[in-house]
């Protein structure tokens, strides 16, 4: 299995990555839904006008050995995911564990990133992706309209998984999910005096003393920011910035940064970092807020020009599986809609919770707005 990891910032990243001759100037790009919309158009159209929006979705598939005979033909597939670089690894090992002579090629970003790229590659007609896995649902809709994805159902999602978390034509369904919690230190802050609501962040004690992620680098923040611009308003996020929040990228690094003691509340951040991290004895607390918690979903999709299409179908249907779906529970505490998955004991359930969800459409037509919006309130 090989790992490459893109730029992580558009301000500068933690790495790079070694391009293809001709690709670079392409990939250097900055770019847009809009751009997407606008460079994809042409390659589209003839799939968008030549049949209709909504297709028959196709009849549930089960792996055979014809299907891992063609897979280990093609010998390798390539996986663009937003996951955390352990969680798409060891899906890349287990995987190839349990079908040796295909090896997975884990391309891992923040969401945004990965679908700049994918952009990228798409507009030039560059076929690298076979399986896309974003934390931002909205981005399957673009890709979607514009006809990039293939429609597949691995047997598992028709028998096991509930119709609102798989699309209508078979293009995706939800591989996993978690919540983007407010949390502490408990170090730093007693029980009693901890926040337990997003009004509470507001209090001048917590002055200095937050860190929050953010929805130009995190598909999960932008959901995220989303939903609590909706239900709470701008100006709520506009008293929040005032509050002297340190700002960080991903929504696994506010818990790594009250793990630290370098802030004593995170605004958000993934929840299952903390349980993760609380299991470990450390001294971490994800709090629910009262007015409800952020759910975050994240499809995974095979698209049409993949270069290892039986490897991407075989992949799809082995993430799907009850096996790994419930080793995405165990091991890494997020949540799955598989009915057959069993939440670790000890762990709050997804229907104990007042959730706050979002509609991928409207986060979609809202995206490049509440980006720059936030941008501009928080000063980064």
């Amino acid at each position: 299995m090989s790992v490459i990891l893109t730029p992580t910032s558009d301000r500068g990243g933690r790495g790079t990555v070694a391009q293809p001759k001709g690709e670079n100037a392409l990939r250097n790009r900055k770019w847009s839904r809009r751009d997407v919309l606008r460079t994809s158009a042409a390659s589209a159209a003839s799939l968008l006008f030549a049949q209709p929006l909504r297709a028959a979705a196709p009849p549930p598939t089960a792996v055979t050995p014809a299907l891992i005979e063609a897979a280990r033909k093609e010998g390798q597939l390539s996986y663009y995911s937003a996951l955390e670089l352990n969680v798409a690894e060891r899906l890349g090992k287990t995987f190839e564990a349990k079908y040796p002579g295909i090896a997975v090629r884990v391309e891992r970003s923040g969401a945004e990133r990965i679908y700049q790229r994918i952009a990228q590659e798409q507009g030039s007609g560059i076929h690298a992706v076979d399986v896309a896995n974003s934390t931002d649902p909205a981005h399957y809709l673009d890709w979607k309209k514009n006809g990039w994805l293939a429609a597949y159902i691995p047997d598992d999602v028709a028998r096991h998984f509930p119709s609102d978390q798989v699309d209508p034509d078979g293009m995706s369904a939800t591989s996993c999910a978690w919540i983007e919690a407010i949390g502490y230190n408990t170090n730093l802050v007693k029980r009693e005096d901890a926040p337990k609501s997003y009004a509470d962040l507001l209090d001048v004690r917590w002055q200095g003393k937050i860190v929050k992620a953010h929805p130009g680098y995190s598909g999960a923040i932008l959901t995220a920011t989303f939903v609590l611009a909706r239900d709470l308003g701008w100006p709520y996020l506009e008293k929040l910035a005032q509050q002297k929040v340190m700002q960080v990228q991903s929504a696994a690094d506010p818990p790594k940064k009250i793990l630290l003691g370098e802030r004593a509340v995170m605004a958000d951040g993934n929840d299952y970092n903390l349980m993760l991290l609380k299991d470990q004895g450390k001294p971490v607390e994800a709090v629910y807020a009262t007015e409800g918690a952020p759910l975050i979903i994240v499809p995974s999709g095979i698209f049409q020009s993949a270069p290892n299409p039986n490897a991407a179908r075989l992949f799809q249907s082995f993430f799907f599986s009850a096996e790994t779906q419930q080793m995405l529970a165990d091991s890494y505490a997020h949540r799955s809609f598989h009915a057959q998955v069993k939440e670790k004991a000890g762990r709050t359930p997804l229907s104990a919770l007042k959730l706050l969800k979002a509609d991928p459409a409207e986060v979609q037509a809202q995206s490049e707005a509440i980006k720059a919006r936030y941008t501009k309130i928080f000063g980064v």
